[in-house]
């Protein structure tokens, strides 16, 4: 039990490392929670600071939850610690719990008063490393989303409304063979709920129409961003 409390004490201190604060001060030079929407998201930090940044950003808070899930809770040996009821064996249930540690840790920073992030990177990162396929169609979903609306709080929503709806499709209509399919779509749910709840105001500002949108996609810039309106619209 020792074991298991301190993999997932040490997942959730690596989800809790704010990467855009670090970034906006130490390449920045300035406190990315006072600019914009105030989040230290790679999406605040990519309207501020720029494209190159925001997706250092992004790449740093998708290792967070690939580090919980490759590294850390690989540091689990010997017997589980209680009876391990799932069809999963011992260490993708070590991946699970490190994994939604690490991305608790990134919502509710610790270093940050135990606010932080939406998640969604951070939950992208451990899943990559748990559901590689399904965690795959959920970001085709996302990138679709945020090029025909401009939101990324919606095309993040999409893609955690896709990720159970991929796997209850592909068990059910598909009928393709997922191991531990049951224990991993209640994970599932529990995840997207909590990607949920860290967006409930982006929810809110989405209903009443006042949330922020890359206009036409000016993700990478004005050229980028040109290029692209030549080729949607």
């Amino acid at each position: 039990m020792y074991l298991l409390s301190l993999i997932i004490i040490l997942s959730y201190i690596v989800g809790s490392i704010p990467t855009g604060l670090l970034v906006g001060r130490w390449l920045g030079g300035t406190d990315i929670r006072r600019h914009g929407s105030g989040n230290i998201g790679s999406t605040n930090v990519m309207r501020t600071l720029g494209w190159k940044l925001g997706l250092l950003v992004q790449a740093g808070d998708i290792a967070k939850g690939l580090f919980a899930v490759l590294v850390i809770a690989r540091l689990h040996y010997g017997d589980f610690p209680f009876n391990n009821r799932t069809p999963f064996d011992d260490i993708t249930v070590v991946q699970i719990i490190a994994g939604i540690a690490a991305v608790s840790g990134h919502i509710f920073s610790v270093f940050l008063n135990f606010r932080g992030g939406k998640g969604i990177n951070t939950a992208a990162g451990m899943l990559v490393g748990i559901a590689p396929i399904d965690i795959s169609i959920a970001l085709i979903v996302f990138l679709l989303v945020l090029v025909s609306t401009g939101y990324v709080s919606l095309g993040s929503l999409s893609a955690a409304t896709a990720f159970p709806t991929t796997l209850f499709i592909r068990f059910n209509v598909f009928h393709v063979d997922i191991p531990s399919y049951h224990t991993l779509i209640i994970f599932s749910i529990a995840t997207s709920l909590l990607l949920f709840y860290a967006h409930r105001s982006n929810i809110k500002r989405l209903l009443n129409g006042s949330e922020s949108r890359f206009n036409r996609l000016k993700v990478l810039g004005r050229k980028a961003g040109s290029s692209m309106r030549m080729f949607f619209f």
